[in-house]
């Protein structure tokens, strides 16, 4: 897609037809007015209907006429800045409408949601709808690979004042809110025990997705059930208790307590471990699931390198 391309396709989607947005463009690339025949052929509208298409955009204020006289009409357009101004302000009238209005159309929920996500790309955009609706909190574990589309999302909602948790696995991602690292337990650890980069997001403890990503493919849950919701948040809570233990104990000493205690090693044992369910997409898009496969627990992590402790901060109840 070329520029000019992009450009119309983005008019279109702000409400003008493809004719009415390549004749905006040309008339403003001219600099100086045109008649109807000019901007056909710089435009590519045909002539039979550039004037009904120049007429549509001086009754939406996208264009003005300049008549020199009664047979002679020459358009000019409205100034790009202006042109966006207006849209915004229209775009920002209607959402406001409809924000008030679709709710008072909704009828009393009868269950509570819960569907499959399928794909990479649709699980990271149904976590940044989650992201963007979250007005008291928000909880997030994430690996670097996936935190890189979700960041704009997460630092929009700590500006507005949504109080962000996060657990991250890696260092090389910026910290937003109450950020810790998964030092205890060594990501590359993590993912050969689990199998997958696995991923939660909680919003306002109402709604989340969890699922896991695995090369370029993905897929999970969402749900608004409050229990799902819950093993959600407890979870990340879980998880980032463990890395405060860690860090207040030793992860030497704490690690060796759960790799010996004979009641972790037999929940280790006994868990399931993760695996290989989300396979690169099929040539139609969708995706598939291999035959899980069970994976054998280490018996024991390997070594880990000291690293400074996150910031102290009690575990969120």
């Amino acid at each position: 897609m070329t520029d000019q391309d992009e450009l119309i396709d983005r008019l279109s989607k702000l409400g003008m037809s493809g004719y009415e947005a390549k004749a905006y463009l040309a008339l403003v690339h001219a600099s100086r007015p045109l008649n109807g025949y000019e901007v056909a052929k710089l435009s590519g509208v045909p002539r039979s209907t550039v004037y009904e298409t120049l007429s549509k955009l001086v009754a939406r204020g996208a264009a003005f006429e300049a008549r020199s006289s009664a047979d002679n009409t020459s358009y000019l357009p409205l100034p790009p800045n202006s042109l966006l101004s207006r849209l915004t302000s229209d775009f920002e009238d209607t959402v406001d409408v409809l924000r008030k209005e679709l709710p008072r159309l909704a009828s009393p929920k009868q269950a509570h949601l819960i569907h499959n996500i399928t794909g990479r790309g649709a699980l990271l955009e149904r976590a940044q709808d989650i992201i963007r609706e979250s007005r008291k909190d928000l909880l997030v574990s994430v690996w670097p690979e996936e935190f890189d589309e979700l960041q704009p999302a997460v630092t929009e909602a700590e500006a507005r004042g949504v109080d962000v948790t996060m657990l991250m696995f890696g260092e090389d991602t910026a910290e937003i809110g109450h950020t810790y690292r998964h030092r205890f337990s060594s990501p590359e650890f993590v993912l050969s025990y689990i199998g997958y980069r696995f991923f939660v997001v909680v919003g306002d403890s109402r709604q989340s997705v969890v699922g896991g990503f695995e090369a370029s493919s993905g897929g999970g849950i969402y749900s608004d059930n409050p229990a799902f919701v819950l093993l959600a948040t407890e979870y990340v809570r879980h998880d980032i208790a463990m890395q405060l233990m860690g860090s207040l104990f030793g992860k030497d000493i704490v690690g060796e307590y759960v790799q010996s205690h004979p009641e972790f090693v037999s929940l280790r044992s006994a868990g399931s471990h993760g695996s290989s369910i989300w396979a690169p997409e099929n040539g139609d898009g969708r995706g598939s699931r291999r035959a899980a496969t069970r994976k054998k627990a280490p018996a024991k992590q390997p070594a880990v390198t000291t690293e400074k402790a996150p910031r102290k901060r009690a575990a969120r109840g």
